[in-house]
């Protein structure tokens, strides 16, 4: 396979999901969707298709290769790594009332939509199956490091770690990976009609994720975007995943697995982090800003990521 075709492929991987995205800034820019709409689809995805997704393809997996202990481990330790790495830098470079944000965005990736759709579309019901069990680990630690960092430099503020754990509780992404858990280890069948209407239902889910997340760009936000802003795009899209994704094949890992820790590693920030920081009364225009940069760069950096290791022959 040359080159060409290599890139082509790449792009057959990555085009579709980044598409989406830019649909959704188009139909805005259009107007033929508005704020109401992306509120409710945002909320429907959250709360209702995308757990039903992550059920169906949890019950549909074969869970000795879905469940791999060793590349869940990996992936906790590299995001907690990823935290780490990222308030070091912060604490040397960043204004102290912006480090907080700056570190949340640095570290928190859209594993739940777009590394899924990403996953998805490179490793069909593989990447949704084990990418699933990959999100019942992150979603815990990307709640309590955010809360942790964002607490430390906000004035006023404390680690309500009650309040978390009720978050982490409720997740309705969580949950769904524990209901689904019991179908598949003990192989208990639910009726075809369910699965069938199941999947019209979970269907909905990465399209319309993908154009909520475009509809809620925007571009003329980031011409007044901070060098805070940039710095930690920089350090979420580019120095994190090649130090991890470096990191990961050096302890061994390679192929799907390789594959799979990459796109979620690459993933732009996710827009959970504006929510957050709003709840505390930071700066949203800095994590607004982050998200957008990290969206759009992400059409870039995932592809050249992707075609750089197949190229190296790592995936």
């Amino acid at each position: 396979m040359n080159l060409l075709e290599l890139f082509a492929r790449t792009l057959d991987v990555t085009l579709p999901v980044f598409a989406m995205v830019f649909v959704g800034l188009m139909l805005k820019r259009l107007k033929w969707i508005d704020s109401a709409f992306v509120s409710t689809a945002s909320a429907l995805v959250f709360k209702a298709t995308l757990p039903t997704l992550i059920f169906i393809s949890l019950i549909k997996a074969d869970l000795g290769v879905a469940l791999d202990v060793s590349l869940m481990v990996f992936f906790a330790a590299a995001t907690l790594g990823q935290f780490l790495l990222s308030w070091l830098w912060a604490h040397y470079r960043v204004p102290r009332q912006e480090r907080g944000i700056y570190v949340q965005g640095a570290f928190r990736g859209n594993c739940g939509v777009v590394g899924l759709a990403l996953a998805a579309g490179m490793y069909g019901n593989y990447g949704i199956s084990a990418g699933s069990l990959l999100l019942g680990v992150v979603i815990v630690m990307y709640n309590a490091f955010s809360v942790v960092v964002l607490a430390f430099y906000q004035p006023g503020q404390s680690t309500d770690w009650r309040s978390l754990l009720k978050h982490v509780a409720t997740n309705p992404l969580i949950i769904s990976v524990f209901a689904a858990l019991p179908f598949t280890v003990f192989a208990i069948p639910l009726p075809s009609w369910l699965i069938t209407s199941g999947d019209y239902f979970a269907s909905l889910t990465l399209p319309l994720a993908l154009i909520c997340i475009g509809a809620t760009l925007s571009v003329s936000s980031m011409r007044t975007g901070s060098q805070v802003a940039l710095g930690s795009s920089l350090m979420k899209m580019v120095t994190m995943p090649v130090l991890s994704t470096v990191a990961a094949w050096m302890v061994g890992f390679s192929g799907e697995q390789l594959g799979l820790l990459f796109l979620f590693f690459a993933s732009p920030t996710a827009a959970a982090s504006f929510v957050m920081v709003k709840a505390i009364g930071g700066n949203v225009a800095l994590a607004a800003n982050i998200i957008a940069i990290t969206t759009l760069m992400a059409s870039v950096t995932v592809t050249v990521g992707v075609f750089a290791l197949r190229l190296l022959g790592w995936i």
